[in-house]
């Protein structure tokens, strides 16, 4: 266990903006930063980042917390895994404190799994450059393909000699077990008992996470035996999926950011080569199409994606449906998609030798063009007749109605049309239908949904009647309920005055006008006694207390209560000499007013249950017991209504 000293030491050194930049590509809005969701494929940005807090937010998926938290949910670390990567990237020295026998059995598996295959990445390493095989066989593979020792150090590549169990005998040997071995895709087992290593005399691509951790392996035959497939993989674990992986992409993420673009090849020799000519914000899929999941990934640090075509043209043909999907994930007016056709027979590694490095980028670069200018070129190559041009046509109008933006669309019609030899007219009319179509399948997609949207003004609402999209009396109590916690979790310790004109801490101030008041949420009801529990202690705490020592339902609440939506342009008042009064400016009216709301709102509540037994009770003398206490109810209505400037109609 890491000892509460050093998590104390990390947590104090670790800067919010920092690491989740290294994941997120953060732009300032104001005091905060704000980015698209690297959880979700939103096309406006709702993921936000106050360093003054050190907390994320994102309201796409309702994520949030600290540096900590964050790390635990982009890249699936444990909470002891995001303390080692933060420690390691800030200097501290980890202490662990001695574990017990219980804790030492009940070991997180995934830091195991994590253990045992950078176990093996060390040894098929090391059987490269110091076994007979590896110098002889694997070493003069990689030189062939003329890697630089500097390459093969940075990527880790290794080897596995022609042995059924080396791997097997060498782990069980530093006391791994056969089934942690399994369950890392290391060895297979068969049903007779029978257990021997994946990967046997081949050369070894290891697979890295986004933090640098190994969590696959390719690897590749040098076999002459056609029987034997050119490449295995590692089979899906608790570590790896190979839909969320992108190799390369720990060692490309920095150059992706610093060149605001991406390279996505077929093939692991492919990004090694093109890294050995300087060209290093490369990535690959490892041959198959890309998932959302990879999309999600790529849009962390760039938004301009460059695809990477060998020549042959049959190969690409049958990519584009993906590329489709690609496309449709990347809408927007941020968003670019290239590609590049390398010539026949020609691909990124054997391309490479043939150029500089300054060539070899100056080549690319004038290869580039829109994909959907790509795709339609590459279409009409095997277009033999009117008919199959009007199918292109078609095909190309399907792809032109995932663009949004229309003054993008329009210009790739005008260019589309002309490569097809066709009307503008005839292929925007196509594409029309094809965006009626989609549409129309969207809304049915939609219509399985049931989304209801609910409304409410926290704001004082001066002579004006308020109205609720959702008469549940009970939500809009709840929503009263959150605001009054927001003022309470980020301004508790402030001082204001009360009404007697007296300097009061707000939150004092706060627990003795909801003194009588019980909160119907229980996570609001849970942060209430906690500053009750803590003020009686001679504490007042606040949104970081709780982000420390609150449970995981409270952290979450407390983050979304903690993060700022909008914040008014310091330019108003700059350029404009216009101030607008912030929140703690009126504090103290901002707390009476919700007070005094959510009092109004628990009245109302009261009403309309003592309504339902009168309509309920048969009973003469009971009848008026509950119209007196409805007079009574309606009278502190009408009161509270009155201090707050509402009209009521009830």
């Amino acid at each position: 266990m890491i000892s509460p000293a050093t998590i104390e030491e990390i947590k104090n050194r670790m800067d919010i903006v920092e690491v989740v930049g290294d994941f997120v590509t953060l732009k300032r809005s104001g005091s905060s930063y704000k980015a698209l969701s690297p959880f979700t494929n939103e096309k406006t940005p709702s993921f936000y980042v106050v360093p003054s807090k050190g907390i994320f937010k994102d309201f796409s998926s309702g994520k949030g917390g600290d540096a900590i938290t964050f790390l635990m949910e982009v890249d699936g670390l444990s909470y002891v895994e995001a303390l080692k990567y933060l420690a390691q990237r800030y200097g501290v020295e980890i202490v662990e404190e001695e574990q017990t026998d219980e804790q030492q059995e009940a070991q997180n598996k995934r830091e195991s799994l994590f253990i045992l295959l950078n176990f093996a990445k060390d040894h098929f390493v090391d059987l490269l450059w110091n076994h007979e095989q590896g110098k002889s066989i694997g070493l003069s593979y990689f030189k062939e393909r003329g890697f630089t020792d500097e390459s093969v150090k940075d990527f880790e590549l290794g080897y596995t000699i022609d042995s059924w169990d080396d791997l097997l005998k060498t782990a069980e040997g530093k006391g791994y077990k056969k089934v942690l071995l399994e369950e890392a895709g290391l060895v297979i087992s068969k049903e007779e008992g029978k257990v021997y290593d994946r990967f046997r005399n081949r050369v070894i691509f290891p697979i890295h996470n986004i933090s640098g951790k190994v969590v696959a392996f390719g690897a590749r035959t040098l076999s002459k035996d056609k029987k034997q497939p050119k490449y295995i993989n590692s089979p899906e674990t608790e570590l790896y999926n190979k839909s969320r992986i992108l190799y390369g992409l720990y060692q490309a993420k920095q150059e992706v950011r610093k060149e605001d673009n991406i390279f996505l090849v077929e093939g692991y020799t492919d990004v090694i080569s093109m890294h050995q000519t300087g060209i290093k914000n490369v990535v690959s899929s490892s041959g198959t199409a890309l998932t959302e999941e990879q999309i999600k990934l790529i849009r962390r640090y760039t938004s301009n994606i460059t695809v990477i075509f060998d020549g042959d043209a049959a190969g690409i043909r049958a990519s584009f449906r993906g590329f489709d999907i690609l496309l449709k994930q990347l809408e927007g007016d941020e968003f670019n998609l290239k590609a590049i056709r390398l010539p026949e027979g020609e691909d990124p590694d054997s391309l490479s030798k043939k150029y500089n490095p300054s060539n070899y980028k100056h080549y690319l670069e004038s290869q580039k063009e829109d994909f959907i200018t790509f795709k339609t070129k590459v279409l009409l190559e095997t277009a033999k007749g009117p008919l199959e041009k009007a199918e292109i046509a078609s095909e190309i109008a399907r792809t032109l109605s995932l663009i949004r933006s229309a003054p993008r669309q329009e210009l790739f019609i005008k260019e589309c049309s002309s490569l097809l030899g066709i009307q503008m007219e005839s292929l925007l009319r196509e594409t029309n239908k094809q965006i009626l179509i989609r549409a129309k399948e969207e809304r049915k997609e939609d219509g399985k949904q049931n989304f209801k949207e609910e409304r409410v003004s926290t704001e004082f609402l001066e002579g004006k009647e308020e109205t609720f999209s959702d008469n549940d009396i009970l939500k809009v109590i709840e929503l009263q309920e959150k605001e009054s916690i927001r003022v309470l979790v980020n301004y508790g310790k402030h001082s204001i005055l009360n009404q007697e004109s007296i300097d009061q801490d707000l939150i004092s101030y706060f627990l003795t006008e909801v003194d009588e008041v019980q909160f119907t949420n229980p996570v609001y009801r849970e942060i209430l006694e906690l500053f009750k529990t803590k003020l009686n202690e001679g504490f007042i705490i606040d949104g970081d207390f709780l982000l420390d020592h609150g449970s995981e339902e409270v952290k979450r609440v407390v983050v979304d209560l903690m993060t700022p939506r909008h914040e008014v342009s310091e330019n108003w008042n700059k350029k404009f000499q216009i101030y607008v009064p912030k929140e703690t400016d009126k504090l103290r009216d901002i707390t009476y007013s919700n007070i005094l709301r959510l009092k109004f709102r628990i009245v109302q509540h009261l009403v309309e249950e003592e309504t339902k037994k009168l309509k309920e009770s048969a009973d003469v003398d009971a009848i008026d017991i509950i119209l007196d206490e409805i007079n009574e109810l309606k009278k502190i209505e009408m009161s509270i209504a009155k201090m707050l400037g509402n009209v009521t109609v009830k």
